[in-house]
């Protein structure tokens, strides 16, 4: 079954981390999907850029077009994995090796995933 592992942290911390950190949790990641993926288990992986730069659309009579998530959050979604994985169990387990001392991890079942063809 596949998993989304979304990761939501503050941007304001994650900025001000240095260099040395930033490698420091990206390097613990990367032990992480490196066993992923020679299971034949990891799926799509992406970091999302700064919510300053999103917009949203809203629905409406008309769709309106407005800057940004208005979320009353501490915590934003900053990117996700996608495990494929045979039970939650296993699934959690990849992702404890991924926790930093702060932020979290949000694990959702994926009911389906569309990509495009030629990518896997």
């Amino acid at each position: 079954m596949l998993y989304a592992v979304l990761c939501y942290h503050s941007e304001t911390t994650v900025a001000d981390w240095s260099k040395q950190e930033e490698e420091q949790v990206l390097a613990q990641r990367a032990v992480v999907k490196g066993k992923l993926k020679a299971q034949g288990k990891l799926g799509p992986v992406a970091r999302l850029m700064p919510t300053s730069s999103a917009v949203t659309l809203r629905a409406g009579r008309e769709p309106l077009v407005i800057d940004g998530p208005f979320a009353e959050t501490k915590e934003q979604l900053l990117g996700f994995y996608i495990f494929d994985c045979s039970s939650l169990e296993e699934v959690i387990e990849a992702a404890r090796g991924m926790l930093t001392e702060t932020g979290s991890l949000e694990i959702r079942p994926l009911r389906s995933l569309e990509l495009p063809s030629g990518v896997k």
